[in-house]
């Protein structure tokens, strides 16, 4: 709608949000993969506690993370909960494009 104030996003919020194209793309990653931590920790009804057990820290940082705080966190810790979760996580490197930098993408499944 014109003059709605409002336009279209991209694919990646982080970039609409001003991030740079590499922090846009790791706090995307990030959020994918502390969705699936969020979902595998409600699927197996653990509660915070038992969670954070089991991913060898604290409920509170636990907790942290699942609200969106991903600055204390990187990406490999969040691999690491989600194994000790008992979930399978699979990381592929392609061949990328010359021309443009290669990109960081994390699909869950």
């Amino acid at each position: 709608m014109r003059g709605s104030g409002f336009r279209e996003g991209s694919d990646n919020v982080f970039r609409d949000l001003g991030f740079n194209e590499a922090e846009a793309e790791e706090a995307l990653a990030k959020s994918e993969l502390i969705s699936t931590i969020a979902e595998t920790i409600r699927r197996r009804r653990l509660t915070q506690i038992e969670a954070a057990r089991l991913c060898e820290t604290d409920q509170p940082t636990l907790s942290k993370v699942l609200r969106g705080r991903m600055e204390s966190v990187t990406i490999d810790r969040l691999a690491a909960w989600l194994t000790a979760l008992g979930r399978t996580v699979e990381i592929r490197v392609h061949k990328g494009v010359k021309s443009r930098p290669g990109h960081l993408i994390v699909r869950a499944a």
